[in-house]
């Protein structure tokens, strides 16, 4: 490709200039969905070539995470620059739902892993981070004398309830949740909605784990899959911000009125949504929050560990990114 500089390292960035560094997870706007084009990295730059060869520059360390969509291919050198820059790049498909992502532009901390894992595998600490995540979401402390798997019953008597209140303001007919990934046609249009919404939600919390340096698979209430982590902490939020918008948008589809695709809908009101809730402020404490209930501290290295023959330079942005 004419003017491509995919072939050399983009850390180096452009002649003369300091690589990037990455910004705090605060200081940067949300998400992004980029559809059709081959994003690379140009004269320095990233950015997204249409099928007219029309080139749009993104400031991807702006951006907490970059939702690519069908039809997009990615160079090695754009997904490096990504990495580089604290930027988390998620393959989504058909209206955004969640395939994969690529990349870790954080989980750098071993220290910070190692607490993790510490308090998932005591069972009375793992206790202690569920009731505190509990009292967050719900805004209430845990019943007493509750196990873990009790208080995921309650939590979900707690969910249907809210779903159906939702449905009901919002005039939606609403039976479960329910929806499979790899055929999105059998959903109906509500379940489709927050499907969306919740990957936008995803995203965002995928990329605050990383960047607080802990591992996404290491989950306390949602256990056993690559992201439970990140489900534990996008439920925190999710029905402060993404499922009331998903209700909305259905609803205005219901009643006829949404002149837009209703997952691009509801991707933009997502957006206003995390704008208006401050989330990016808020997730990396509320991470630490949750995690502090457990009562112990972060592991200090022990004392015949051997450290680093090249130490690294003073870390930018957050703990667990690597710039």
């Amino acid at each position: 490709m004419t003017g491509s500089t995919s072939q050399r390292d983009p850390r180096d960035g452009m002649p003369g200039l300091t690589p990037p560094r990455p910004l705090p997870l605060k200081d940067r706007s949300s998400i992004i969905f980029i559809e059709y084009g081959q994003i690379d990295v140009i004269d320095g730059a990233f950015v997204v070539i249409d099928v007219n060869g029309v080139r749009t520059q993104i400031p991807v360390g702006g951006f907490v995470c970059l939702m690519l969509e069908p039809g997009t291919r990615l160079s090695h050198a754009a997904a490096a620059l990504a990495a580089r820059a604290g930027t988390l790049i998620v393959f989504v498909g058909e209206a955004g739902v969640r395939l994969y992502s690529a990349g870790q532009p954080g989980g750098a901390r071993a220290d910070r892993l190692l607490y993790q894992a510490r308090l998932a595998l005591d069972d009375d600490l793992r206790l202690k981070v569920v009731r505190k995540m509990f009292e967050m979401r719900f805004k209430e402390s845990a019943p007493e004398r509750r196990s873990v798997e009790q208080l995921r019953g309650i939590e979900g008597a707690r969910v249907k309830r809210i779903y159906e209140l939702l449905a009901q303001q919002h005039g939606v007919t609403w039976r479960r949740r329910n929806y499979d990934p790899s055929n999105w046609d059998v959903s109906d249009v509500p379940n489709r909605c927050v499907s969306a919404a919740t990957a936008c939600l995803h995203g965002l919390a995928e990329a605050a784990v990383l960047a607080a340096g802990y591992a996404p698979a290491i989950g306390f209430l949602h256990t056993g899959k690559p992201l439970s982590f990140v489900y534990d902490i996008a439920d925190l939020f999710k029905f402060e911000t993404v499922v009331p918008v998903a209700f909305e948008i259905a609803g205005k589809v219901a009643k006829g009125s949404l002149k837009d695709e209703p997952a691009r809908a509801v991707r933009r009101a997502c957006r206003d949504s995390f704008r208006r809730a401050n989330l990016l402020e808020r997730l990396i404490p509320s991470i630490e929050e949750a995690l502090a209930a457990g009562g112990i501290e972060k592991p200090s290295p022990p004392d015949d560990s051997v450290g680093p023959a090249f130490p690294d330079k003073e870390p930018s942005g957050d703990a667990g990114h690597r710039g």
